[in-house]
């Protein structure tokens, strides 16, 4: 049996781990065939789960990102922090963006003096291009170095912020990192440092996407990729951008399954329940429902699910552990769901409920669990009516089919056992267990 059991008991918390403020750029270019974007592949590093893979420009903000505020152009910290939503420092995920991207891959965003075009760094000695390029490798303070002896200005207005991503709860390492676009800058050449990234890509989003490409991505930017493949150029693309009235915080969570841990992202169907069960990221949310999935969802509520008339679904213990408990939606079930149930019974079953009208079939295989449960009754209670487990308690409504269904409320957790109906309006409901699929918050009035 596969089991999913979240202690209810309070554990000792662990200490939570550090979240590091980051910043990437996304680097833009028009092609004949559409819009392209600019990738960096990552050195091979061991204990490196994202060694290898292919990022934009990018990494986490340090002091030095402080000190280029003064050479800033078109955007200071008051305009960039209303503009990321932080009380401020805004300016320094700005500043920090063109710094990681002229380490990264030797592309700066600065104007030279008092002009308005940025620099040709093509147009340098190459002697002078590599001792700059050489100084960007050896430290963060580098770029501020350069900027005070050659007057450049750093162009944070060419910059449009486009995404919010923070790095799921359970990772080792956390990032909240702002996600910015700008045009590649004329007279510059990609040059990878050789030593966070040794190879450079201009892809059209969709194509860097595609498995036949065969890249390794991280989700957050898979998805972002995702988002670019919608626009035709890079005018659109910066248009899109600048007009966004509100950037949301994104935060995949991580869940197990068939094909292992990963990322569950939020417009996914188990997000909403990952998220119920494991806040911290320890372990114990499913992105995937499998027959013998045994998970507790709160001290009061069980959920097993089986096989069910040649489909998943969930039957459901009510009760406190160790006492009396109801069964919810045993039947119909095959015998490994049943044998299932069996071994997850939290308690002495007295009630066998279901959210369907009993049919003759039904009552049939409640003879079935009867001889399981000797003292347990089959009931179709009344819409208002209570029923007392001893810790736990259910309200009876009403289905929405307009037959003899029934929903139940557990009162304490506010969870709605639903069914396979829409679920009832009820104010004091705040998450509905379905009879298929995830458990999810009921939806704001």
């Amino acid at each position: 049996m596969t089991a999913s059991t979240p202690d209810a008991t309070p554990q000792p918390a662990s200490p939570p781990r550090p979240v590091r403020s980051a910043a990437t750029l996304i680097v833009l270019r028009d092609a004949s065939h559409g819009l392209e974007v600019l990738m960096l592949r990552r050195a091979e590093k061991a204990n490196d789960q994202n060694s290898g893979a292919s990022v934009f420009p990018g990494g986490v903000i340090d002091a030095h990102d402080r000190g280029l505020h003064v050479h800033c152009d078109g955007m200071d910290d008051r305009a960039a922090s209303e503009r990321l939503a932080v009380p401020d420092g805004g300016l320094d995920y700005y500043a920090a963006a063109i710094r990681e991207c002229f380490e990264e891959a030797g592309v700066l965003f600065a104007t030279d003096g008092g002009t308005e075009r940025l620099v040709s760094l093509d147009s340098l000695p190459p002697d002078q291009l590599a001792a700059m390029r050489h100084a960007a490798e050896q430290g963060t303070d580098a770029l501020l170095s350069l900027c005070e002896r050659h007057g450049w200005r750093l162009a944070a207005d060419r910059l449009a912020y486009f995404a919010y991503w923070l790095t799921p709860p359970g990772m080792p390492r956390r990032f909240d990192t702002r996600f910015f676009i700008a045009p590649m800058p004329e007279a510059q050449r990609v040059q990878p440092d050789g030593r966070e990234t040794v190879e450079h890509m201009w892809l059209r989003p969709a194509e860097a996407v595609d498995p036949a490409r065969g890249l390794k991505l991280m989700n957050v930017t898979r998805r972002i990729l995702e988002q670019l493949a919608q626009f035709a150029s890079t005018a659109e693309l910066m248009d899109h951008a600048r007009g966004l009235q509100h950037i949301p915080r994104v935060m995949p969570r991580l869940a197990d399954g068939p094909a292992g841990r990963r990322p569950v992202n939020m417009d996914e169907p188990a997000y909403e329940e990952v998220a119920h069960l494991d806040p911290d990221g320890k372990g114990g949310g499913r992105y995937a429902h499998e027959a013998g999935l045994v998970t507790r969802l709160s001290a009061r509520v069980l959920r097993v699910t089986g096989e069910a008339s040649g489909e998943l679904a969930h039957s459901y213990f009510v009760g406190a552990e160790g006492g009396d408990c109801a069964l919810i939606d045993a039947l119909p079930a095959s015998p490994g769901h049943i044998a299932a149930l069996v071994a997850a019974a939290p308690g002495r079953v007295r009630w066998i409920l279901s959210t369907q009208a009993w049919s003759e079939e039904a009552m049939s295989a409640f003879d079935g669990l009867r001889d399981i449960w000797p003292d347990a009754s089959a009931v179709s209670p009344t819409p208002g009516e209570r029923i007392d487990l001893g810790g736990a308690t259910l309200r009876v409504l009403s289905g929405t089919d307009g037959a003899q269904s029934r929903q139940f409320l557990q009162v304490e957790d506010e969870m709605l056992l639903a069914g396979v109906a829409p679920a009832a309006d009820d104010a004091q409901a705040r998450w509905i267990a379905p009879r298929h699929g995830f458990l999810r918050s009921r939806p704001a009035p």
